[in-house]
């Protein structure tokens, strides 16, 4: 299983697909640009929703739905956002399908168009603003913290598995506000939240930092993104929170009666991660032999694998195997026992690495005569044996240390994969190698788009923790204040 996979070095594209696919993770599906989720995909993808999700109530959010379809006319009232998704939307025009005449399958019945078409929402904006004018009239029904989870669709030609489909699963985050402040401060709690997600959870560092007027989300004043670099040294954007100033509750007439009796438009922010962090997950951790989880995250943190000869021996293994699982869940440890008599262990053990199993446990007649247990690491590949009275605790110190070691082995490579340019040929070089350059920029989007043009390279955002510092533009030889931060991306 592992050994056939094509190596980083080889083909870097090929080994993404191979993993996401041969994990089982997800495939591509009968419809173009759209991917199935298979369940040990899905069970990954549920633990962070699971996470985030507890994150966002502890900061005073609600979960909602809102519909599927956008009718046209909504987009058109935010001039930015239409333009930022006019190129992208799946547009419904008819309501019903009729039998063809001829009898050979169904055909479309043109009598029965639509009066407005309906977009299938590329993101909510719109729709929620339209709801919030019926559920916003004074002061006292400010804030509103409203998230939902759900699929949205973005017509992309080129696509890949989790990191640019079609269709995609997300949340996004719609919040109403009576001031400007209070907006700003929620844009920035939940672009730290998104950052601390990513750190603890899935073991990986990020760049926090406010997008370029040019990278900016359509019909935002401000964005905030996290920036994680994958292997091949390529961004990859993890995670956005935009400051939408009083845009779309002036589209779409918004307004609360202030303390004093004004009327004044409400304030607003939207926030949102997505599947793609499921490929940011692979990409991060994962090497030549298959997926590597962070024990967080892990479907099963810890896989036990007997290894007998015959139907005695596997009852005898199997009692001692089932009491260890049972006092590592008590610790509250994911363990599955892969008891199946269709595979070898040799088998197994190559399956579970390949689907990037934190810790793999082997138990054998040998290891019940001599009392102890075999342990691998997936993030490692070392085996040792300890002792089964004291398993329990050192499954758990073992995998704190994954969890910890991966994050510090990601961050390593980041800060190895990160420069400053001084030069224009500097900065193409770096660029050109892959992986973060801070440089200084002149500020114009025209600028922007030449360095983009020249080495297809994009700022990735302007790190918060920039300090001002003169310089000249790369490119432009103009007056700059800062650096930011430049890379090829996703």
């Amino acid at each position: 299983m592992a050994e056939k996979l094509t190596s980083r070095e080889q083909d870097y594209s090929q080994w993404y697909n191979e993993i996401v696919q041969g994990a089982g993770l997800a495939e591509n599906s009968g419809v173009r640009g759209c991917m199935v989720i298979k369940p040990y995909g899905y069970a990954i993808w549920e633990k962070m929703q699971a996470e985030l999700d507890r994150m966002f109530k502890e900061t005073g959010h609600e979960n909602a739905y809102f519909p599927l379809f956008i009718p046209k006319s909504y987009l058109s009232k935010e001039a930015d956002h239409v333009d930022g998704f006019a190129k992208e939307c799946a547009v419904v025009t008819h309501y019903r399908l009729k039998n063809a005449e001829d009898g050979k399958g169904v055909v479309v019945d043109p009598n029965a168009k639509l009066e407005e078409e309906l977009i299938i929402r590329p993101t909510s904006e719109t729709i929620i603003w339209d709801t919030y004018r019926k559920w916003i009239q004074s002061y006292r029904d400010l804030p509103i913290l409203v998230n939902q989870w759900a699929n949205v669709v973005r017509w992309e030609m080129r696509t890949r598995l989790f990191l640019r489909t079609a269709e995609f699963l997300w949340q996004e985050g719609h919040t109403a506000h009576a001031t400007k402040k209070e907006a700003i401060s929620e844009t920035e709690q939940m672009i730290n939240i998104y950052a601390e997600f990513a750190q603890d959870f899935m073991a990986m560092p990020v760049i926090i930092g406010l997008k370029s007027e040019k990278e900016r989300f359509a019909g935002a004043e401000k964005t905030y993104c996290i920036e994680a670099l994958m292997q091949d040294g390529k961004a990859l954007q993890a995670g956005t929170s935009h400051f939408l100033g009083q845009n779309f509750a002036k589209a779409f007439d918004v307004k609360f009666a202030t303390k004093e009796g004004k009327q004044e438009y409400v304030w607003a922010t939207s926030w949102g991660v997505s599947t793609r962090l499921m490929g940011a997950l692979v990409m991060s951790h994962s090497d030549d032999h298959g997926l590597v989880l962070p024990p967080k995250l892990a479907p099963y943190q810890v896989v036990i694998v007997p290894i007998y000869k015959g139907d005695d021996q596997l009852e005898q293994v199997s009692k001692v195997a089932l009491a260890v699982k049972e006092s590592l869940e008590l610790k509250g440890i994911s363990v599955k026992f892969d008891n199946r008599d269709t595979h070898k262990p040799g088998w197994k053990f190559a399956e579970y690495e390949l689907k990037g199993v934190p810790l793999r446990l082997a138990l054998g007649l040998r290891d019940l005569e001599n009392g102890t247990i075999e342990v691998s690491r997936r993030d490692t590949l070392d085996k040792e044996t300890y002792d089964i009275a004291d398993i329990d605790n050192k499954v758990e110190q073992l995998l704190d240390k994954i969890q910890e070691n991966l994050y510090k082995k990601a961050l390593a490579f980041r800060d190895s994969r990160t420069s400053r340019a001084d030069s224009k040929e500097e900065f193409i070089k770096l660029i050109e190698d892959g992986g973060f350059v801070y440089a200084h920029w002149d500020g114009t989007s025209e600028t922007e788009e030449l360095i983009k043009k020249q080495t297809k390279a994009t700022i990735r955002c302007i790190p918060l923790d920039t300090e001002q510092e003169s310089g000249v533009c790369l490119f432009t030889g103009n007056p700059s204040n800062m650096r930011v931060l430049f890379a090829k991306n996703y």
